[in-house]
């Protein structure tokens, strides 16, 4: 099988932005500045609005992981005491915390956070930032994660315009009330006054953004054949979405999607022949991306779909309706349950199977996460209703030791293989 894929232009922008804001970040709270370390499902936007610096701490986790570091420190997790089950994705920076040798950390190790917040939407999560905070001596800002008692199947639907039905109006109340708790205590921090009318326009340009990269789902769906690999899509998403609502992100949200048309309207394509094409279910397989692309040589199967470029548009456009902060609620609210929790997930993968022509899933499950782990079963199922193959891939993004590859890609390859088969290839 044939590849013409070259690869785009503002990956290599979007990384070596990246790489600059990080090697500044560095800079900047490693010579005493001020600095949050925050949960992935928090508002950043707020500490983005105050001018306060933030690391997140699964973006943290990954760099560790991406270092080969993961196996060290939770070998030595063992040793702590922690149990089994400890979610990986979210500990692993506390465990390097906790490990002490910062010579062996990147960055030579963080610094003590001016404030540490995180959203209670796991069981542990609460628990692995006290720590951190009982550590270091850094405040501690929790936000509640209230749940909806009967959250809509096609949630996406409502969520952009009709969020005030969807998410419940006390349940906004709630997360308004904290939000204006910790702009408080943003404020006392950074010595800044919180601008509303200058957060509205943050706002919307955070839904311009995420209404381009919407387009470029669609590019990316329509497509006769992927003209992207998902270890490209990924970090070309991703990276504007740290940084969303910037100039910089929603200039490189444009540029991403002129250069995406380009491709399709130029016939290039990660392969000549595609003749599979899958989706990567979950977080990112951040020691192993390579993986990706295994089988596109061997089988025409090319990975198609990651949840990252879609989730931009449904789990972040929303609009403001004359309240910045209940629209920031409401985009907040359910964030991390409608990337991995049932009933959220299930129809929202159905419905993204069916759009990109997926064949083939591939969900990643966490066993150590009971969040994102367990209740992939029940999204499997409605994937599997709907005519898609799954096949479990029992890892963890961060924690290479029971990943073993050969073993996956021989279980792969024997689903690909029948698929052809059936196909009559």
């Amino acid at each position: 099988m044939t590849s013409t894929y070259v690869p785009l232009e503002s990956t290599r922008i979007a990384t070596d932005h990246q790489r600059g804001w990080a090697k500044s970040l560095r800079a900047q709270i490693t010579s005493g500045a001020k600095y949050a370390f925050v949960n992935a499902d928090t508002p950043h936007e707020l500490f983005h609005h105050m001018g306060l610096p933030i690391v997140t701490n699964q973006w943290w986790s990954a760099i560790i992981a991406a270092k080969q570091l993961s196996e060290y420190y939770f070998d030595y997790m063992e040793t702590l005491g922690f149990h089994d089950r400890l979610a990986r994705y979210s500990s692993l920076p506390l465990i390097a915390e906790l490990e002490g040798d910062t010579e062996r950390q990147p960055w030579g190790g963080l610094p003590k956070p001016s404030i540490l917040c995180a959203r209670q939407s796991a069981d542990d999560h609460q628990k692995i930032f006290s720590l951190w905070s009982e550590r270091t001596g850094a405040p501690l800002f929790l936000i509640s994660a209230p749940a909806v008692p009967d959250p809509h199947p096609e949630w996406w639907r409502l969520a952009r315009s009709d969020w005030e039905t969807l998410y419940r109006s006390d349940r906004l109340d709630l997360m308004v009330a904290e939000f204006e708790a910790l702009i408080a205590q943003l404020e006392e921090l950074t010595g800044r006054s919180f601008d509303h009318d200058g957060f509205v326009r943050y706002m919307e340009a955070i839904n311009e953004q995420e209404r381009i990269f919407e387009d470029i789902s669609e590019i990316l769906a329509t497509a006769p054949r992927c003209p992207i690999r998902i270890s490209e899509q990924i970090p070309n998403v991703m990276i504007p979405q740290w940084h969303r609502g910037s100039e910089w992100a929603l200039s490189h949200a444009k540029r991403f999607r002129a250069e995406l048309h380009e491709r399709v309207k130029a016939g290039v394509s990660v392969l000549e022949e595609e003749r599979i094409r899958m989706m990567w279910i979950g977080a990112g397989l951040w020691f192993d991306t390579s993986f990706y692309s295994t089988f596109e040589e061997s089988h025409g199967a090319v990975f198609a779909w990651s949840m990252y470029l879609p989730f931009a548009a449904d789990g972040y456009i929303r609009e403001i309706k004359g309240d910045s902060l209940r629209a920031l609620a409401a985009r907040v609210s359910a964030m991390n349950e409608q990337l991995h929790q049932p009933p959220w997930i299930n129809s929202w993968l159905v419905e993204q199977a069916k759009k990109y022509r997926i064949d083939v899933a591939l969900m990643l499950i966490p066993e150590h996460d009971r969040f994102s782990g367990q209740g992939s079963l029940f999204a499997k199922k409605a994937l599997e209703e709907a005519g898609v193959r799954v096949i479990e891939v029992w890892s963890d993004m961060v924690d290479r030791r029971k990943w073993n590859r050969d073993e996956m890609s021989a279980r792969v390859s024997a689903v690909l293989d029948a698929v052809l088969a059936e196909k009559g290839v």
